[in-house]
């Protein structure tokens, strides 16, 4: 793995509550520089998003849904992607219901992510777990519902819980999904080690903050020297 692989891999972050326009100033640079595959801020930094990355064709823009606990109305979430969709936004990333999942309310699941899906024509919709909240049986089932309401994506997590996404929850998903659909890893990637042995058990797409990427770069850049 490369320099110029990583970008096309990495999807770059700004969704923490304390991110600050220098932050998504740089998360701009960097996808200029290196052409990420997508960006991702949060829904009031959107629009400024889009406008930044106008004219970069292979840079896409990544909208959020239900950051982070998944809980909003269905009705919200709904309404939210839409507006992402109008904005401009390439991919969808939306939280499931985690509360819902854990009390096996898989109806609810499944409405709410139909509900978003229903809203963005054809983009691709990443369904986020937060598999740290949860058991290896919740895993399954939250990755089961999500190919089967049509998400694009099973995703790890937000990138906002203390524990990290690690290689065992990606062979899990993996193992429950086989081909149907990519897997997604975000939450406490911090290594070009990690990636590698991520994308050995099968993931395709990483969601990564700012500074994790650059310290990731600096090591592919080494590396490759």
């Amino acid at each position: 793995m490369n320099i110029h692989d990583l970008p096309k891999m990495i999807d770059l972050s700004c969704v923490k509550t304390d991110i600050t326009m220098n932050e998504l100033t740089r998360m701009v640079e960097l996808a200029k520089q290196y052409q990420f595959i997508c960006c991702f801020a949060m829904p009031c930094y959107t629009e400024w998003l889009v406008e930044q990355l106008k004219n970069e064709p292979d840079v896409m823009v990544g909208g959020t849904v239900g950051f982070p606990s998944g809980a909003d109305l269905t009705s919200t979430k709904a309404f939210t992607a839409q507006k992402l969709f109008e904005m401009g936004c390439d991919e969808i990333d939306m939280v499931i219901n985690v509360s819902a999942l854990k009390n096996a309310e898989y109806q609810r699941i499944s409405d709410d992510i139909n509900a978003v899906r229903e809203r963005i024509g054809d983009k691709p919709l990443k369904a986020i777990l937060e598999v740290t909240t949860l058991t290896d049986y919740e895993i399954r089932k939250g990755s089961e519902l999500a190919v089967a309401n049509g998400a694009a994506f099973v995703k790890t997590g937000t990138g906002w819980c203390q524990k990290p996404t690690t290689v065992e929850h990606i062979r899990l998903i993996r193992d429950t999904i086989g081909t149907d659909a990519k897997i997604k890893a975000a939450g406490g990637v911090r290594t070009l080690a990690q990636i590698e042995e991520m994308v050995d058990a099968g993931c395709s797409r990483f969601g990564i903050g700012l500074a994790s990427t650059q310290k990731i770069l600096k090591e592919a850049r080494i590396w490759q020297d």
